[in-house]
């Protein structure tokens, strides 16, 4: 059999996954399973049962209910997807065992634990990553470049909804010490970075969170307002208690405006993006695309060629830092 030169070899990136929860199974692990040179090597779980159950039903090397060892299972990197109050801790033991990390959404509960995590990266030399997947849309790609070509002149607002139905009971997201909070933290974060990526830094955030519908111990609903760094605005709305949500993100600019539909709360539907121009005959276009499966593919890539992925460890920090920031504002 002809053997291959070493530089020749086809070149994996082994991971493990922490966390084993329903997006694990069907989220992460379809769209990692479309990627070549990606493959899973471990999972961690506090029930051995479900690591075991999951290990077989994905083929996984092995299976853990002890963090320390699944970490010296041979994985060169961690998808850390478990409770918002987990992160901090496996994340931390993680890049101090040598391993590149994508971290789930919000990256910790605090503000000082994620500028922690961001500061113990840079020291250790570590990839570390955030699975914000907007930013890997193509029509949110086309809205950063028609924004940054200044196509809509100066912006005047940027406005989102994400609105989705999740009725109280076992689901962690409803319990305050595990998630940290409710529809903010869990939906609210994704728009944060949403604005951040298309707009720039926000300077000024202020808005309210209330329980409109499911009384519980975190909010079911957050409405806010953001001033960002060049002097445009922003404005967002989350919620778990639209059984029927019209989601949507519209930029208004001076000379035109960008409207799309269907992509917030949809993982694989069509999107529309409707463009309309000064002096230009409006603009329809329709996309399916896999945002996760996008993002783990220049992960993967990042990590196989050892770059820091374009989700950064300061986007974790500033999103839960502006997240703190609406909170206090709000009285919560």
């Amino acid at each position: 059999m002809l053997k291959l030169p070493k530089t020749m070899k086809r070149k994996k990136v082994l991971w493990g996954i922490s966390g084993l929860g329903n997006f694990a199974e069907h989220g992460f692990m379809p769209a990692l399973n479309l990627i070549p040179r990606a493959k899973l090597h471990s999972v961690f779980s506090h029930d051995i049962h479900r690591a075991r159950a999951f290990a077989d039903k994905f083929s996984a090397h092995g299976h853990f209910d002890d963090f320390d060892a699944f970490l010296n299972s041979g994985i060169d990197a961690v998808y850390i997807a478990g409770t918002n109050a987990s992160h901090f801790e496996q994340a931390k033991n993680a890049l101090l065992a040598g391993k590149s990390v994508l971290c789930e959404k919000p990256v910790t509960n605090t503000s000082g634990e994620a500028a922690e995590l961001m500061k113990l990266a840079e020291e250790e030399g570590r990839l570390f990553t955030v699975n914000y997947t907007y930013r890997y849309h193509p029509f949110i790609q086309k809205a950063k470049e028609l924004i940054e070509h200044q196509k809509f002149g100066k912006i005047l607002v940027v406005q989102a909804n994400f609105n989705v139905d999740l009725v109280p009971g076992t689901n962690f997201r409803y319990n305050k010490a595990e998630a940290g909070g409710g529809a903010l933290r869990d939906l609210g974060t994704h728009m944060l970075d949403l604005f951040r990526f298309l707009m720039g830094e926000v300077t000024e955030i202020s808005g309210y969170l209330d329980n409109l519908v499911y009384k519980a111990d975190v909010e079911d609903f957050v409405t806010a307002m953001v001033k960002f760094e060049n002097g445009s605005y922003g404005t967002f709305n989350c919620s778990y208690a639209a059984k029927k949500g019209i989601n949507s993100i519209v930029i208004t600019g001076h000379k035109g405006s960008l409207r799309i539909d269907n992509l917030i709360a949809s993982r694989y539907a069509s999107a529309k993006l409707t463009i309309t121009m000064e002096g230009e005959a409006q603009k329809v276009f329709r996309k399916r695309a896999n945002k996760l499966y996008r993002l783990l593919k220049d992960v993967n890539t990042c990590f196989l060629k050892k770059t820091q992925p374009p989700v950064t460890a300061f986007d974790g920090y500033e999103n839960v830092r502006l997240m703190e920031a609406l909170e206090k504002n709000a009285g919560s």
